[in-house]
């Protein structure tokens, strides 16, 4: 999964669950862990980590206005 599909995904979940979205993007890794899939638990948190991005409110210490 390249970083515009984790974007995508996280972008409908978010519309679908809100801020639950975390949530079940969250389960959805432990179960594919839990069942030896690294490269779908590698999808996931990527589409977690997409997520906070997308609804990070605060810019970084040094980060650009653009």
């Amino acid at each position: 999964m390249n970083g515009l599909d984790a974007y995508r995904c996280a972008k409908l979940l978010l519309d679908q669950h809100g801020l639950d979205a975390a949530l079940h993007a969250a389960m959805r890794a432990d179960e594919l862990e839990a069942a030896g899939d690294e490269a779908g638990l590698r999808a996931w948190m990527r589409i977690l980590a997409a997520m906070d991005e997308l609804v990070r409110t605060e810019r970084r210490q040094g980060e650009p206005l653009q």
